[in-house]
């Protein structure tokens, strides 16, 4: 269970929430065809460093790569690539997480390359909607299935489905925390929302089967991960303070 913030530590995350968005958005003007995946990651650690962090992902359970970069029909934690390059037509997700003077914010989008069928725009939106609608469902000593029955909902009625073995994660101190922050359950249930403490709220919205295959990255525990069936997933993420009358999305930036 995740110890509340003070004021001062709120003052931190916020601070490396911020910088985390500057990234993942300054990262976002690079995303056009012909560029790797592996060039996206250079760009978006020099651009870390150069705001005073450093990216919480390098090292982290033995992962190599500054960020996730996952296109098409990877998931989540897709390692960035050489040989990755990006096509018109694809869609990609990048997720950035800046550590900033031992606090952690954790952001990411799905981008659209060059231009993108009408169907895959549809969907890329359908998971932005997805995070905003699970959002809305916070309240101060809620629930995490709160958020998931939401979301979920929301989802299925466009005729998509959501991972449920992945999901938003307790963050502050530490990386990853209390609770899991599902896109599916039911109200009431799952762990207890307290306030003046942080978590990601981060739905993964697949085309298809919410089934998917794992993937070894060399040298690491972390895996990626690819739809069972083929079809195109996307995602996006934000890091959430609650307070004791609400929420603030911390990586929200102009």
């Amino acid at each position: 269970m995740q110890k509340p913030l003070d004021k001062d530590e709120i003052i931190l995350m916020r601070k490396s929430c911020e910088i985390a968005a500057k990234v993942l958005q300054y990262t976002g003007k690079f995303v056009k065809p012909g560029i790797s995946t592996l060039e996206l990651d250079k760009i978006a650690d020099d651009k870390m460093n150069s705001l005073g962090a450093v990216s919480a992902c390098i090292g982290y359970h033995g992962y190599p790569y500054s960020t996730c970069i996952s296109p098409n029909n990877i998931v989540c934690h897709g390692p960035p690539m050489a040989e990755t390059i990006l096509k018109d037509g694809d869609i990609v997700n990048i997720d950035v997480t800046a550590k900033y003077k031992g606090f952690f914010g954790d952001t990411s989008a799905t981008f659209l390359v060059g231009e993108v069928k009408p169907e895959k725009k549809k969907l890329v939106q359908t998971a932005h909607e997805a995070m905003m609608v699970g959002i809305e469902a916070i309240k101060p000593n809620g629930w995490t299935g709160d958020i998931g029955f939401e979301t979920d909902k929301f989802v299925t009625r466009r005729g998509y489905s959501t991972i449920k073995e992945i999901g938003g994660h307790g963050i502050g101190r530490v990386f990853h925390d209390s609770p899991f922050v599902p896109a599916h359950g039911k109200k009431g249930k799952g762990e207890r929302l307290r306030p003046f403490t942080c978590f990601t709220v981060e739905p993964m919205v697949n085309e298809g089967t919410d089934e998917f295959v794992e993937f070894d990255i060399k040298g690491s525990t972390i895996k990626w991960y690819e739809t069972a069936d083929g079809l195109w997933s996307a995602q996006f993420e934000h890091t959430i303070l609650l307070t004791d009358t609400g929420y603030e999305i911390l990586t929200l930036i102009d």
